[in-house]
């Protein structure tokens, strides 16, 4: 029985074996298979996905890369940029015009001006065409040039005015100024309000020294600053080491002088402005109507309505008065000839103002290109009265 019992177990046994190792067989080929088709299928599928999932992540880094060479290459650019030295084409500025010098020379036939005609002891005589002096007498000797002071005070303020319509309020300052130094005056009220034209009439017509104030006040802040405007003026104008000014009227003083020959280049500065020929040449003007003076202020360039109905041989356009009792009266005026020639003549030191406008009517009638061969003897109609500015 235990022979038969040990044949069945040894029987099992190796059924059982045979059974393990047909199992263990079959495992073995399911696995291989599933290796196969892993292989087959599954390692190419997932090298396709990671290529899937690789391609974005390498683009963005590709993208990022150059990205950042890209922004290398601008930072570069800018800071080449930055370093570059940039040279753009300049516009080529307009030039700046020279200021104008008036140098006048002798003409070969300048005669002498003094004589029994002629009463005042300095003059000259300039054609203003040639910059030749047709005419002098001590011209370059030094004078106290008084009232003729104002052709350069109006000449300077215009060159610094904008608007001659501008209002302005006369002070008590500018008319105290005018009344203690003696000058003529416009007859402008304190506190009343005019305009910077009514300035600059009142500073030559009347030779008002409350106008020539306040016009300095108006363009400068003080006189003080206004003088030195003029100096530099006499310096451009080439004049300044034989003329200089001290105030904007004409007052008297030992370091206000100038000549002839100098009035003669300031009067040819000032007519070449236009709004100084204009003043210059008005025989009458009318202020502004203010509460002060509701007709406004009449004033006459009286040398002009004296000389315009006398021969002269042309009209005297232009003209500036002045008188101090160490200048005598003297005058500078601008004149055009019947033939066309624009003159310049300038008188000092005559015994009195109607005295002065006929040394000119002389200077013209007799020394001008125009002139007759035979010198006109002028006979003076009116009498001497005051001198005045």
């Amino acid at each position: 029985m235990n022979e038969v019992y040990d044949e069945e177990w040894a029987e099992n046994h190796r059924r059982r074996h045979a059974e393990l190792i047909a199992r263990a067989k079959k495992e073995q080929e399911k696995q291989l298979r599933r290796r196969r088709l892993v292989k087959k299928y599954a390692l190419p599928a997932l090298l396709a996905l990671a290529v899937i999932i690789a391609i974005p992540i390498v683009i963005s880094k590709l993208l990022t890369v150059r990205e950042a060479k890209e922004k290398q290459k601008q930072e570069e650019a800018v800071k080449v940029e930055e370093t570059r030295v940039i040279v753009t084409p300049t516009p080529t500025p307009e030039p700046t015009p020279e200021p104008k010098h008036y140098e006048y020379r002798e003409s070969a036939d300048m005669v002498f001006l003094g004589g029994e005609d002629m009463t005042s002891k300095n003059a000259i005589l300039v054609n203003v065409d040639t910059g030749e002096i047709e005419g002098q007498v001590d011209c370059r000797a030094r004078i106290v040039p008084a009232s003729m002071t104002k052709v350069l005070t109006v000449l300077v303020a215009a060159e610094h005015v904008d608007d001659v319509s501008d209002k302005v309020t006369i002070t008590g300052e500018a008319t105290n100024w005018s009344y203690v130094n003696d000058c003529s005056a416009v007859g402008f009220s304190n506190d009343e309000v005019v305009t910077v034209e009514d300035l600059f009439y009142g500073t030559i017509l009347c030779s008002g020294g409350d106008a020539a104030y306040q016009l300095a006040m108006y363009v400068a802040g003080s006189q003080e600053a206004f003088v030195e405007m003029m100096n530099d003026k006499l310096k451009e104008l080439g004049i300044s080491a034989t003329t200089h000014f001290t105030n904007v009227a004409g007052i008297y003083d030992e370091d206000h002088y100038s000549t002839c020959y100098d009035m003669a280049v300031i009067m040819n500065a000032a007519i070449d402005n236009d709004y100084c020929r204009k003043v210059l040449s008005a025989h009458k003007y009318t202020t502004s109507l203010t509460p002060e003076h509701p007709e406004g202020i009449l004033i006459s360039n009286w040398f002009l309505r004296r000389i315009e109905d006398k021969e002269t041989g042309g009209e005297v356009i232009c003209a500036k008065t002045g008188f101090v009792d160490e200048s005598g009266c003297c005058a500078v005026s601008f004149s055009e000839q019947n033939d066309g020639t624009s003159y310049i003549a300038v008188t000092v030191d005559a015994h009195s103002n109607w005295r002065c406008i006929y040394d000119h009517v002389d200077i013209y009638l007799n020394h001008t290109s125009n002139s007759s061969s035979t010198p006109v003897d002028i006979v003076q109609e009116e009498t001497d009265s005051e001198a005045s500015d």
